[in-house]
């Protein structure tokens, strides 16, 4: 038990996250949306449409409706990218 235990926190470790934030429109509640919909690194964020992530938005209720992902995942390939200044 004890070894299946700490294999399965191991595992948990390794699931890497991004600071999605760092994209202008994303703050903490739309960060929170987008890791309960499988998306946690820059690199998964600038592969998804826009249009997925608005359906992402719009099932959160009307007060994310008004936020506009198009921009998300070129931004989102620039800090993957490390391009820090093209992102500002």
């Amino acid at each position: 038990d004890r070894r299946a235990h700490g294999t399965m926190n191991s595992l948990t470790k390794e699931i890497k996250k991004d600071d999605l934030k760092i994209v202008e429109g994303i703050g903490p509640k739309i960060e929170d949306l987008l890791n309960k919909a499988g998306i946690h690194t820059f690199a998964e964020l600038a592969e998804i449409p826009a249009i997925e992530i608005k359906k992402i938005l719009e099932a959160a209720g009307s007060r994310y409706h008004m936020h506009d992902p198009t921009t998300w995942a070129e931004q989102a390939a620039m800090a993957r990218d490390n391009k820090w200044n093209e992102l500002k």
